[in-house]
């Protein structure tokens, strides 16, 4: 789309830009078509958009697991989580609370004539009793001499830890034994011969009678992106082990980071059970579940606002019966929790109370970008949306596409429009890590040791200053039929300066170029600077970024005049300093 002349106030600006879908649409228009974009930027026709329109969707039990990856990246071992205090420890409740049972994903380093592992239910921890025990037959003074670099148990992570040179990990696990111990502690390749650091626990019988809490720290001497934890001794006797964590120090991953930059989100989605999970969340720290929370080491209540009732659930025989049910118990119990119905609510009123309802869709890049007006018909008395799962799949999609953005991105655009009426809005899913993908397409792409955007994760980026923004009513008038065209306007204030911006977002979802004409009234203020132009572009549709290419579509900032190369396949928006 080349843009032509954009007027405001007193002021024109000249400016040339270019979106195009050349094989989505029928050929045969004629180029430089012409279009006019008109901005009503008065106070009177603003409408508020909600703080919490634009969220982040981060599910724990679906097709992705993605609870379980990002917890993997975090925390980098594998295991069963287990209660504890201070940080997160693993325990050994891989085969379930019956015992002796599997040890995994723990194994055992030494043969059978050196060292027998099992399990058993004396744990110091109530609620996860089982723990490691590890009986060493060898020494090095007996019948039985232990190898040189002990026996032990090793614990692989989830496909490989990522450990690097410099940068200090933290182990915290509990120990018992009936005998003095000297426990070799290290991080190494995953067959064991390269050491990548290493500590010793030494303590005399006395000492570890008990459980006994032991915290090291481990510095890696060396980059190794498939390492282990080792677990070595050459003392014979009986240990055992429970709660075994290891974690980076600086645990705020380049994944919460990368997670950070999409909106801020104003939402988070984690699924809960009834009354009991609620009052776990929400509940005072001297109630029953509450207790419990706080007994974990956070004694303040959660901020839970919203509860869905269901997952694409709506037209089972037993739902709405059901609904109704939850409904009452849980609004009795906290009126002020919002509560979300499975059934659409967006064509037809519900036929049962909700605050919102939940609205899902996953479908081609040309049906989505169809469904920019989806809402316009929506009643504006009824509950609103939650629009919580979407994205462009199928063969359109690939594993994250650009050609899917687009599509995304005129979608959002209605929502923004019509966000009197949908109160929040998240992409889904939003992580997966390709040792375990299960699900195409996704935002953020991982493994032990890297990450990426998709396309659709830079796409959400246009939309970051959109929650609480004022919307501006922006009309397209195009002088050719055929035209696809979308598009956007708020105006947002920086709380770092208090600085005001008018923001314009197009997608052209057409196969010729389009000469745009922008014309801007209402303004309060005058225009003090032109500010970015951001795109989000490459060469072709069906791009994808790659660990190899993980910049091979992202947004860019341009300068943009009338005497720039033309550039295909665009998401754009341009800003204004008020």
């Amino acid at each position: 789309m080349g843009v032509g002349e954009t007027s405001y106030g007193g002021m024109l600006l000249s400016i040339f830009l270019l979106f195009a879908l050349p094989w989505c649409f029928a050929h045969g228009l004629e180029a430089n078509q012409s279009a006019l974009l008109t901005v009503d930027a008065s106070p009177q026709s603003g409408q508020k958009i909600p703080d919490t329109l634009f969220g982040i969707f981060f599910e724990t039990d679906k097709a992705n697991h993605e609870f379980r990856q990002v917890d993997v990246w975090v925390r980098i071992m594998e295991g069963r989580v287990g209660v504890g205090s201070g940080s997160p420890k693993f325990g050994f409740e891989a085969g379930g609370p019956n015992t002796p049972s599997n040890i995994d994903p723990w194994s055992i380093i030494g043969q059978e004539s050196f060292i027998y592992v099992s399990t058993d239910r004396t744990s110091c921890f109530p609620r996860n009793e089982v723990a490691l025990r590890m009986e060493v037959l060898c020494d090095n003074t007996g019948s039985v001499i232990c190898p040189s670099d002990g026996v032990g148990i090793y614990n692989p992570g989830y496909w490989g830890m990522n450990i690097e040179q410099g940068k200090t990990y933290k182990l915290i696990l509990y120990v018992r034994s009936l005998n003095s111990i000297n426990i070799s502690v290290s991080l190494t390749s995953s067959d064991g011969l390269q050491k990548l650091a290493s500590a010793s626990i030494l303590a005399d019988a006395s000492d570890v009678s008990n459980w006994t809490r032991v915290e090291l720290l481990l510095e890696s001497v060396a980059t190794n992106m498939n390492s282990r934890l080792q677990l070595t001794t050459t003392n014979k006797g009986v240990i055992w082990f429970d709660q075994v964590s290891l974690m980076p120090s600086d645990t705020y991953k380049e994944l919460a980071i990368t997670m950070k930059w999409i909106l801020p989100p104003s939402f988070l989605l984690y699924r809960h059970d009834v009354l009991d999970s609620i009052e776990f969340a929400r509940g005072s720290s001297d109630s029953k579940w509450g207790s419990v929370r706080a007994g974990m080491g956070h004694p303040e209540p959660f901020q839970l606002e919203y509860v869905a009732i269901g997952n694409e659930d709506c037209g089972k025989k037993f739902y709405k019966g059901n609904y109704m049910k939850f409904y009452y118990a849980i609004k009795a119990a906290y009126p002020d929790i919002k509560i979300i119905s499975n059934c659409d609510g967006s064509s037809r009123p519900l036929d049962h109370p909700a605050d919102l309802y939940d609205f899902h869709v996953y479908t081609s890049a040309r049906n989505l970008f169809s469904m920019t007006n989806h809402f316009d018909r929506t009643s504006r008395d009824g509950p609103k949306a939650f629009v919580s799962e979407y994205a462009v799949t199928g063969s359109d999609a690939g594993t994250g596409s650009l050609l899917a953005s687009l599509g995304e991105a005129a979608f959002l655009i209605g929502l923004e429009r019509n966000s009197d009426v949908v109160e929040m809005a998240s992409y889904a899913p939003l992580f997966v890590n390709t040792n375990d993908r299960r699900w195409n397409p996704d935002a953020i792409v991982f493994n032990s040791w890297q990450q990426y955007g998709t396309p659709s994760y830079w796409m959400q980026l246009f939309f970051k200053e959109s929650s609480g923004a004022i919307f501006h009513p922006t009309k397209i008038q195009a002088s050719f039929s055929g035209a696809a065209l979308v598009a956007s306007t708020i105006t947002w204030q920086d709380p770092a300066d208090n600085s005001k911006y008018l923001k314009i977002k197009i997608v052209n979802f057409g196969s010729d170029t389009v000469n745009l004409k922008i014309s801007v009234s209402g303004l309060e203020a005058a225009i003090n600077s032109l500010g970015d132009t951001t795109v989000l572009t490459s060469g072709d549709l069906m791009d994808e970024n790659s660990f190899d290419k993980p910049n091979k579509v992202m947004i860019n900032e341009n300068s943009i005049r009338s005497s720039q190369p033309q550039v295909s396949y665009q998401i754009l928006e341009r800003r204004w300093m008020l």
